[in-house]
């Protein structure tokens, strides 16, 4: 081993701001690849260094979050200089990527055949909200409404409550490893061919294809997908949350082998033997008599009993815990699931760590930068700009005021 992370030596201009964007780069960063966000001066940068609650000046924890390990270079991409040496710096970098509404990409010349006479290698990855063709191609959008437009929300909550959006963006996030995943692939291709591509990646097209199985039972039978209480599976029983005598856990029997675990942990040999709840089917026929059962065996002890007698059986089970405790648990810690980095504004930050587990050697975690932190740094080094071309590029106006 060489000590190297897999993206060693990647380069990636990313036109990025808040959520899902950040989230795709985050990953590529967190493997070893040299993010740098291109911020727009006019704008004061990306919009989420000023989102509260936490935040000091520029900095925030929303930013930090999604930011950590890059580096930051303000330009104006209006600006015809600016646009120039965004240009040059593509000739030193890999990937060119941007979240923004999905008729821009094409409008300020990020895309392939944009930027393909600057470096012929480069991949081009834009994450829209429905985009780059389409109706709705011209339309901003957030996760948000893409969860109320693909249907997610229709079916969330119980049964009668409102249509309620999941706890956290779970649009951008998927469609954010969606689009990292994109990348790698492209990179690969470039690999193979020399030549760079376009990946043109949609939250929209992202949350529709989470619906996977249901969705083609659907597309395919007419299935009409409906709320059910307590979190329930759609067909597999029991596999929910329940309440106990002090709290809630989830219980997962995807297996016939824990269904009779359970009926054994519970000392309820007869649901086991019932030819009612004797297989998969009866069970999701019958689970309106069934679940009550198992609802009244579940309130005689708390969670940890629950969970404590049920893992020592076998049983799929987890306390529902609070994010606070999530972050505690003994598992968490033991993978590393808790960064932290000092900031010189924002003091000790804790992190939660990528999902990315590739090698031996993890990313050491740095701080997100400050707005235009590495831009002289970057024109030299991508660009090859010198300090007087530096400076007629700040004179034009290109890196602000």
């Amino acid at each position: 081993m060489t000590g190297e992370l897999p993206l060693s030596g990647i380069r990636v201009l990313a036109v990025e701001q808040f959520g899902a964007g950040p989230w795709a780069t985050l990953q590529l960063a967190d493997l070893g690849a040299d993010v740098i966000k291109i911020e727009d001066p006019s704008a004061g940068g990306d919009p989420s260094r000023y989102v509260p609650p936490y935040r000091e000046g520029e900095d925030s924890l929303f930013f930090e979050a999604f930011n950590r390990g890059k580096r930051s270079v303000s330009l104006d991409l209006r600006v015809d200089s600016g646009m120039t040496a965004f240009r040059d710096m593509v000739a030193g970098a890999d990937v060119v990527f941007s979240n923004l509404r999905g008729d821009l990409p094409e409008r300020l010349g990020l895309t392939y055949e944009g930027l393909k006479t600057a470096n012929p290698g480069i991949v081009c990855c834009s994450l829209t909200g429905f985009g780059r063709t389409g109706p709705r191609a011209g339309q901003g959008a957030y996760d948000y409404v893409i969860q109320a437009l693909a249907g997610w929300m229709s079916l969330t909550g119980e049964p009668d409550g409102p249509p309620t959006k999941s706890a956290i963006s779970l649009v951008d996030f998927a469609g954010g490893y969606a689009a990292a995943t994109a990348v790698l692939a492209g990179l690969q291709q470039r690999a193979r061919t020399g030549e760079g591509c376009d990946c043109d990646m949609a939250l929209l097209d992202t949350a529709i294809s989470l619906w996977n199985y249901v969705g083609t039972w659907v597309a395919t039978r007419g299935y009409e997908p409906r709320r059910l209480p307590g979190s329930q599976h759609a067909s597999i029983v029991p596999f929910q949350v329940f309440e106990a005598a002090d709290g809630f856990l989830a219980i997962a029997c995807p297996k016939q082998k824990f269904w009779e675990r359970l009926c054994s942990t519970l000392g309820r040999g007869d649901l086991a033997t019932d030819p009612r709840y004797a297989s998969f089917d009866g069970r999701g026929e019958s689970r309106d008599e069934l679940i009550p059962e198992l609802a009244r065996e579940f309130a005689k002890r708390p969670v940890a009993e629950w969970v404590e007698l049920l893992a020592a059986a076998g049983v799929p089970c987890a306390p529902v815990n609070t994010v606070a405790e999530a972050l505690g648990d003994e598992q968490v810690a033991a993978r590393g699931g808790v960064v932290a980095t000092e900031h010189p504004r924002l003091g000790t930050v804790s992190h939660v760590a990528g999902a990315m587990r590739v090698g031996d050697a993890p990313r050491p975690p740095e701080p997100g930068p400050a707005r235009g932190e590495h831009t002289e740094a970057v024109l030299r080094e991508l660009a090859g700009y010198d300090r007087e071309r530096i400076e007629e590029l700040r004179d034009s106006g290109a890196l602000g005021a």
